[in-house]
């Protein structure tokens, strides 16, 4: 019999980060009619690993990552194992603000906060090393509290800018002391067959994904969101082979949905293109809301989806050298975040995909306290007005709260989409 001081362990499935999860994933695969069968795949694996926490632990080393910029194929050729560490939690949140500014990201908060506390989920077992690409001013500054939290922690130093020819050798110096770095960790030494073989597992993701987001082009649209959206935040710690294949699947799904005339969403649905702050799981509230308001989302622009994987590697010179500088460009010259000094390539980019996906409008995600996203969106306005395409600026944290106030102002911009377009027609 347990003493009144005994402390009883409550079950992970029974734990507060669990039952977010449970009922984030719950919305998705329940309140909407039609999903993709090739879905369970995905829906499968976000409840063993976040609703259960089933352990997802891999054989070698595990190096965390708190941003894209980390170039993933190099952790490949060296035998290590990329795991992405940028977390969407509520609750990690509110564990990262007790040691946190209180006007700070929540995407920060909740990556420091999941990696504070025992249980962390998705659970991915002792990480060797956490690469930090220096990107924002918070980012740069979780780097110490990672370390006094325990963790070894590599900074990867980014330019303030990426046009001028010193930053582009200033960013593959970079890039060239990180193969250094992860030879130290993990005793191998980076060679071209094995850097040949990471690139040719990640073009083959790339390519899966590549085909998905053509997919996303289709009027009407053959797939939602929000199950796109999950699909991408499963890169962050799934095996990338069965990854790959499971996109593959849904691709194939996704062709014979086309041939048979299927629509996902209502054919006058207004089409979103989605930006910002990224929607990373179980904090998907917007993207959701977006899809029961009537609303479908089309396309994006967030590195937790369509930054992550779309720009492939341009390699002139198949040596060493030469490949370690192609994947350097690769991670920063088509690189649209609004971290750097001149935003010009991220407006054209808005503008590119708004027109080549017919998008009705965009919805522009701020986390609050993250100021590169909040500086920024004056001149994103400014730029799709002049294009004629209307956006709607919601600045939000992973708070459930605001729900009541976010439909009322998304259900209000579709309709006012749905009346441009009828004026228009």
């Amino acid at each position: 019999m347990n003493s009144p001081n005994t402390k009883t362990a409550i079950p992970y499935n029974r734990s507060r980060q669990a039952r977010e999860a449970e009922t984030m994933l719950d919305h998705i695969t329940d309140d909407f009619d039609d999903n993709p069968a090739a879905m369970d795949y995905f829906y499968d694996l976000f409840r063993r690993a976040y609703c259960q926490g089933e352990s997802l632990e891999r054989e070698g080393v595990r190096v965390g990552t708190t941003c894209i910029h980390a170039p993933e194929e190099l952790i490949y050729a060296m035998g290590a194992t990329p795991v992405r560490l940028c977390n969407g939690s509520y609750h990690y949140d509110q564990i990262g603000a007790d040691f946190m500014p209180a006007k700070s990201c929540s995407l920060v908060k909740a990556t420091l906060g999941m990696l504070s506390s025992e249980n962390v989920i998705p659970k991915v077992g002792k990480l060797d090393l956490i690469v930090n690409p220096t990107t924002c001013d918070q980012k740069k500054k979780a780097s110490a509290m990672m370390v006094g939290m325990g963790h070894k922690v590599y900074n990867l130093e980014l330019p303030p800018a990426k046009e001028s020819e010193q930053a582009r050798l200033y960013w593959q110096r970079s890039v060239r002391e990180f193969v250094q770095q992860l030879r130290q960790i993990t005793g191998k030494k980076l060679t071209r067959k094995n850097l040949m073989a990471a690139m040719a597992r990640t073009s083959r993701a790339q390519a899966a994904f590549r085909t998905l987001h053509n997919f996303r082009r289709k009027a009407p649209s053959l797939v939602l969101g929000k199950d796109v959206f999950l699909v991408t935040n499963a890169y962050f710690f799934d095996d990338i082979e069965r990854w790959t294949e499971a996109v593959e699947k849904l691709n194939a799904e996704l062709a014979q949905r086309d041939q048979d005339g299927f629509c996902a969403a209502q054919k006058k649905a207004p089409r979103i293109l989605f930006t910002g702050s990224p929607p990373i799981f179980p904090n998907l509230k917007l993207p959701l809301l977006i899809e029961e308001s009537g609303g479908v989302v089309v396309a994006d622009e967030t590195c937790s989806a369509n930054r992550m994987l779309y720009d492939m590697t341009a390699v002139d010179e198949w040596l060493v050298n030469d490949m370690v500088d192609s994947l350097a460009n690769k991670y920063l010259k088509p690189c649209t975040c609004p971290i750097f000094t001149n935003s010009d390539d991220r407006l054209r980019r808005l503008v590119e995909l708004a027109k080549s996906f017919a998008v009705d409008g965009v919805v522009y995600q701020a986390f609050s306290g993250c100021q590169v996203y909040e500086m920024e969106q004056k001149s994103v306005a400014e730029t799709l007005n002049k294009a004629g395409i209307a956006m709607l600026y919601i600045e939000t944290d992973y708070s459930p709260d605001d729900m009541g106030q976010l439909t009322t102002r998304i259900e209000a911009f579709l309709e006012s989409l749905k009346t441009r377009k009828r004026n228009r027609t």
